[in-house]
């Protein structure tokens, strides 16, 4: 799946809610995304903690108009949505994407106030975070903990 050179002049970004059915296929793409760290960091990936992962939490596609772009997972407690994982495909990264579902994530995140991840030291992605307003507050082995207040919209 290739995208035409340069951006798409109009994105229709939304989220659809995962079905067991994406299970596999958000198995298959963390694994593939996540391998060089698991490698790097001596981790052994696992199938079934993946998939008892999957069953307890909230899974969305991330999609444009009809195309599965990627997936995210969450988890939430009375202080903070917690994005568990987010993985786009290679082919559909550079496109938005991201930047836009870390953003829905933060307007999720004001029922809670905090908006949390977990992402490797190495990882690249601390930099699109990092630009969205996500601070590292901790470490964890091989892991920077990062956080965003999500104060909640008053009406007037």
């Amino acid at each position: 799946m290739g995208w035409p050179s340069g951006r798409p002049l109009a994105m229709a970004f939304h989220l659809r809610a995962a079905t067991d059915e994406d299970r596999v296929f958000a198995r298959k793409l963390t694994r593939e995304a996540m391998s060089r760290y698991y490698l790097q960091y001596g981790l052994l990936w696992s199938d079934d903690g993946f998939d008892v992962a999957w069953a307890g939490r909230e899974n969305w596609l991330i999609c444009n108009d009809d195309t599965v772009m990627g997936f995210i997972s969450l988890s939430r407690d009375s202080r903070a949505l917690y994005i568990r994982e987010l993985h786009m495909l290679e082919s559909c990264r550079k496109h938005g994407a991201g930047s836009w579902v870390l953003e829905q994530m933060a307007l999720k995140a004001q029922a809670q106030g905090l908006l949390r991840l977990t992402v490797f030291k190495t990882n690249p992605a601390r930099r699109l975070y990092q630009r969205l307003g996500l601070s590292i507050v901790g470490e964890e082995d091989c892991f920077w903990r990062m956080e965003r207040e999500c104060p909640r919209v008053l009406e007037a």
